[in-house]
């Protein structure tokens, strides 16, 4: 069995800017409500324009250029998002048409702000069976499409975007196996039902992400057998910034650069993982080869995690 490398990050985020006092304009909240909760000061939006496949075929497109890779020797695009309209043709069908792939294969996966991490470990797989060479594997969700904007303890969180990685077939392994799992009888703290909006049982939610993610962390250290002193970086979902520091600094990684895009992106579920990692590395905060743990986390209370090494 072979192994399988990341070799290239890209994102994509919407023009338009929503920051916390243009939400003050709409709903009953400020600036420092926002930021002393959940930690965000601004957003991006998608226009109309910006369908889920035109950000997921830029955030794609940009990570190929950076990995070197050409679009038409892609055999394998897995795109994670839970905030499609269509039923099929899919996503990452609809990306391989844009960017002129042949004929990979183009699979979706729906575990909502998990769904990154499980769709890095399904194309992860394929390339040690041998059943792909280059895979394209991609986060992206507009939120906005169901964002009840009158309602303050939700619409201050989302945004929308789209980040995404290559992986090719190597030597030796250099993404480590993948720890995950769910807590089902607590799958209804995050929903979205048909065309309703997003609703979330904040503080369940708070409670379970603090008190459960710094040990699944562990768990995943172990796995790769490493310790988190170890680390290079961190990226955990940018749910919410009350969550991602004290969970960093439970898991105890003491040299760790900690991914803290939340700040400037908001919730983006299962984009919010590529997209934090795509740009800690084209700003260079991470070192080439260094140990990444990801971790994500939310709807269904599904969790998904392992660690790779930078490009």
């Amino acid at each position: 069995m072979r192994g399988s490398k990341v070799v290239g990050a890209g994102h994509y985020q919407p023009a338009k800017i929503l920051t916390n006092h243009d939400l003050a304009a709409m709903v009953d909240t400020s600036d420092e409500w926002i930021r002393s909760r959940v930690g965000i000061r601004e957003r991006r939006i998608a226009g109309p324009e910006e369908a889920l496949d035109v950000m997921a075929a830029e955030a794609a497109a940009a990570a190929l250029r950076n990995a070197g890779v050409a679009a038409e020797t892609v055999d394998l695009v897995v795109v994670a998002t839970c905030t499609a309209a269509d039923r099929s043709p899919n996503i990452a069908a609809r990306v391989a048409r844009r960017l002129g792939m042949p004929s990979p294969a183009t699979i979706d996966v729906n575990t909502a702000c998990s769904g990154f991490t499980h769709a890095l470990a399904m194309a992860d797989g394929a390339v040690r069976l041998g059943s792909a060479t280059n895979a394209v594997v991609i986060g992206v969700e507009r939120l906005s499409d169901f964002t009840d904007w009158t309602d303050r303890t939700t619409c201050v969180l989302v945004g929308d975007g789209a980040g995404a990685v290559v992986l090719t077939a190597g030597e030796e392994a250099e993404i480590s196996p993948v720890v995950w799992g769910s807590y089902p009888e607590m799958g209804e703290a995050v929903v979205i039902e048909g065309d309703r909006k997003f609703t979330q049982a904040g503080q369940t939610v708070y409670r379970w992400a603090t008190t459960t993610l710094p040990d699944i962390a562990r768990r995943i250290c172990a796995a790769a057998g490493m310790t988190p002193d170890d680390l290079g970086g961190i990226v955990l979902h940018q749910a919410n910034l009350r969550i991602i520091e004290p969970v960093a600094q439970r898991i105890g990684a003491t040299k760790a650069v900690v991914a803290r895009d939340v700040t400037e992106s908001g919730n983006t579920s299962a984009a919010s993982i590529p997209l934090a990692l795509s740009k800690l590395l084209e700003r260079g905060e991470l070192q080439s080869g260094a140990p990444v743990l990801l971790l994500g986390f939310g709807g269904g209370l599904s969790y998904a995690g392992q660690i790779i090494r930078c490009p």
